[in-house]
Parts: C-alpha cells; structure tokens; sequence
C-alpha cells in the first residue's frame, strides 16, 4: 500500500491515529439490534468499519474489532417475511432474547438473526469479535455503567433536554426494567436508594419490585445512554454511524457529550448514507421483513465484487446495488480495476494509485492474488453458459489458457452469472439453443437457402476462422440468396434461438460448437 494513499478508509485510519495518539491497540466497533433480517444497508455499517480496520493493520498497527448485537433490545415490531407472526405479536414489547425463532433453526429468534450473519461474514473476509448484550446486562457486567447513570441522572437529562422540543419530566431515569413479572418493558421506575437497588412497576399488572442491579437481569440503559456507556467501557476509537444517528441532535450528539460522564471519549466517527436497491423490488427494512440482504447480493455479485461496490464508493455517498442489466458494467469496471493493478491496462499514475488500493481491499484476504482472474467480458460469460445450458464446466471447457486459480475463481463468477440470467436478466437477454423439440420457424425459399448455405460455411470454415473473417461468410449466405441482411439475421436467431434479436452473431456462432450449431441446422 502506498503511504500516501488518498483512499477514504486509509484516511480515516490516518485521523484515528492523530486524534487518539499512539496506542498499542485500536477499537473500532459497529452493532446492530437483530430485529429482523440484517439487509445490506446494515451491511454497509460493517464494511465500512472493516476497511479501517484493515487500512490501521496496513499501517502496522494492532486492532480490536468489534460488533456489538444488541440483542436486549425491545422486539417492537412482527417483520412480514417471519413465520408464525400471530405467535411472534404474542412477544411484541419483551427482549428479543426471549422471543422464540419460529423458523426452528435457532435458540430464539435475535440467536437466528446474528447466526445468519456471523455465517456469511468471513465470506466477505469480515470477522470480528462479537458481544452480546443480553449476556452482558443479565450477567452483570454494566451494573456499574447503570449505578453511574443513575448517579449522573440530572446531567444526563439536561444533555437530552438540550435537544427535545419538550423536556424530560423530573421524575424521568436513565433506566430501563423488564418486568419479572410479564418479560415486559411497560413499566415505571419508582426510585432508587443511592445504591444498587431499584424499584419499579409493572404498569399492566401493578405489581411492585425492588432489583439489585448487580443480580438482575431485568435493567438496560436507554440506547442514548447505552451507547456512551460502552464507548466507555470498551475504549472505541472508532465507529460509524447512519444518517439517523449523525443527524442534529441525533444519538451521536447526545452521546459525545454524554460519553464524557462514563470517564470517556467520542470515537472518530463519520456518517455513513442510505444504498437502494435497483432491478428488483423491496425497500430496505429489517422492522418491515422487505429485505436484500448480504445472501441475496451474493447470489449475484463474487465476494470480491460486492466489497468493490463498497470500497469504490465513498460512505457518505448514496448508491444502488443494481440487479438489472448494470450488473454487466459492474462486473466490467471491477476487471478494469484488476486490470490495472496487474498493469495490463494503462493508466496514468493517479489513477492508477487510486484503483490499485481499491483493488487491495476488495479481496476478501489481505492476501492479493498472484494473477488477474481470467479476463472474458462477463456479458460474455453470460452468453456462453446460456449457450451450455449453465453448464459451468462445459463452459471452462471451452476456455484457453485457464490457469487452476483462475478456474476457482471463475467457477465463483459462473455460479452468480447464472443465478442473475435466470433471476434478474431482461427477457430479450435470455435464450437457449433449440434442443430438436421447438416447431420448426417458418422462412422464405430465399432465407432458406440462405441457412443451408450458412450450414455448409459453418462445417467448413467456422473452426479454422477468426469472428472477423467468419462474418465475410454470413453476409455471402444473405447476399448470394438475395436475403437482405437484417432479415437474414434474424432468420438465423429465430432458427437457434427462437428470437428475432441475440448476441453479435458471428462471435455467437464461434462461441457454439460447431456440432451443436450443425445438428440445429440440419433440420432445415
């Protein structure tokens, strides 16, 4: 990596180490409350931190990484896309720990949310260390971070008030209990006695209880307050956050001064914006259950390319992950990407600079690949499992010099290229070659002849000639049969593909065996 990379994470990674000095270790962290599915503008939270994080070991220095599931958080909403919804309504208002996961895969429903995750993570080459805050408060572990809370309530409170059109009442806390009795969060803090014990209501029961915060595991900070406490705890150096959060007057306003009554500093942070989706329906929405998640873009998109989306794009910056046709130019601009790492594409120096970093940290390892991947256009690579019927080895068959690395890394490509043609691509993308089953098309003595002929150039001639020169024999088989071209064409398409429209015709052609080509041929 170049010292004076201009790429945002080594930034970031260079403002880290200004503002919080020379430290033996560095923690950067992100989170997230498993609500429902994590979609991939969750994701973006992650990546983003991950970049610094390898951007700081870039630089020789040690890093924690952390992600935080704030799974003691109120399930406050049935996402669509759960089973047994009737059920999970049953829950609504208890922590989601103890809400059952009525797919039957998981202990209970947060457990199935994170394990989806922690599962397709290091696919992505992103693997930090995880904490669980459920585990955390029932253990414990923030009985001192709630009794100081507790001890700072009037600070606390005039903090918050600073940025409410409508202050806290006095009797406000800066706690929160779930009822021992129902699991429920409704209920009221009555007091507490300068130590450890609180008591509270339970406000659908009546009922009354006084907890020890060092024994309970029904007491949670706020998440304006939770957030603070664990900068705190955990030291964060570092840590992004959405548009919500960095908005005035947002969580990371009060938290930053708050942070301050927990012996603690703000981390570095920055604002990361909103990614829609494009080529498919569905808004990103955990609560609501319409999600993309990092499963479905990876149907779709290599590892290395889906780290290309984020790497290439500034955080602060907006931008579709498309399932349409602009998949075709992905896939082509991150070759290009490679292609100039390797120097097989020239550039001037700047730009090269540029595009070598972001190629270092789209792969998934730290570890760069020794040689570009096998460089065929991916419309091309389309075509040719089309013509193969998705076939992914008869189609690395056909390739010359493959490498044994590239062919595992084409394979990869192989399997998204064909779950995108048969998901995503436009209707007039598709085709199949005839199979002998379709009714024979309908054509003219002269374009007729003028398919016998293309038959016997193609018997003839297709192996031993370059596309170029091939293209000299379409044309003669139109011409000499008085076909005019465009007809010709596409009598041709209608004949192998049963289209009027399809690949440029004569690298169609070469792309197909010239055995498969002739037996659909031979029928006219």
């Amino acid at each position: 990596m170049s010292e004076a990379s201009s790429h945002w994470a080594d930034i970031y990674a260079d403002k880290i180490i200004r503002e919080k000095g020379d430290k033996e270790v560095y923690t950067c962290a992100s989170g997230i409350t498993p609500s429902g599915t994590v979609h991939i503008g969750n994701f973006r939270e992650i990546i983003s931190v991950e970049l610094v994080v390898r951007a700081l070991r870039a630089k020789g220095r040690k890093v924690r990484f952390i992600y935080s599931w704030d799974d003691y958080d109120v399930f406050r909403k049935v996402p669509k896309n759960m089973p047994e919804p009737e059920l999970l309504a049953t829950y609504l208002r208890k922590p989601i720990t103890l809400v059952p996961d009525t797919t039957g895969k998981a202990p209970n429903y947060a457990r199935k949310n994170e394990m989806d995750v922690e599962e397709i993570l290091p696919t992505v080459g992103v693997s930090p260390e995880y904490l669980y805050q459920a585990e955390r408060y029932r253990s414990g572990m923030y009985a001192e971070g709630m009794r100081r809370a507790l001890e700072k309530k009037d600070e606390i409170r005039a903090i918050l008030n600073e940025y409410r059109t409508e202050p806290l009442d006095d009797d406000w806390w800066p706690i929160s209990i779930f009822s021992s009795f129902t699991d429920k969060d409704t209920t009221t803090v009555l007091g507490w006695d300068g130590e450890w014990a609180v008591r509270y209501r339970d406000d659908s029961t009546g009922q009354e209880e006084t907890v020890d915060l060092r024994t309970t595991s029904c007491a949670k900070l706020p998440w304006r307050i939770d957030w603070p406490m664990r900068w705190a705890r955990e030291g964060v150096d570092f840590e992004p956050a959405g548009k919500d959060h960095h908005s005035e007057g947002g969580s990371f306003d009060t938290s930053r001064k708050i942070v301050e009554l927990f012996g603690g500093h703000a981390p570095v942070s920055f604002q990361y914006d909103f990614i829609s989706i494009k080529g498919r329906g569905g808004k990103i929405s955990s609560s609501s259950g319409e999600v993309i998640s990092l499963y479905d873009v990876l149907e779709v998109y290599t590892p290395e390319v889906c780290r290309y989306l984020f790497v290439s794009t500034r955080p602060n910056s907006e931008f579709a992950i498309s399932f349409d046709l602009d998949v075709l130019k992905i896939y082509e601009d991150y070759d290009n990407c490679e292609r100039i790492y390797f120097g097989l594409l020239d550039v001037n120096e700047k730009r090269r600079e540029k595009e070598k970093r972001i190629y270092e940290l789209s792969q998934v390892g730290e570890e760069i690949p020794s040689e570009p991947g096998y460089q065929i256009p991916f419309r091309h690579l389309c075509n040719l499992l089309q013509i193969h019927s998705g076939d992914i080895e008869a189609v690395i068959a056909t390739l010359d010099g493959i490498t044994q690395s590239q062919k595992e890394r084409l394979r990869v490509r192989c399997r998204c290229a064909w779950a995108w043609i048969q998901n995503f691509a436009p209707e007039d993308f598709r085709f199949s070659l005839d199979d002998g089953t379709r009714e024979l098309v309908e054509l003219t003595e002269g374009e007729l002849g003028a398919i016998r002929d293309l038959r016997t150039y193609i018997a003839d001639e297709l192996d031993r000639l370059d596309e170029k020169d091939f293209s000299t024999y379409i044309y003669k088989a139109a011409e000499d049969n008085g076909v005019e071209k465009g007809a010709f064409f596409t009598a041709v398409y209608k004949v192998l593909i049963g289209k009027q429209r399809g690949p440029k015709l004569a690298g169609f052609l070469k792309a197909c065996s010239t055995e498969r080509l002739l037996s659909i041929l031979s029928r006219y």
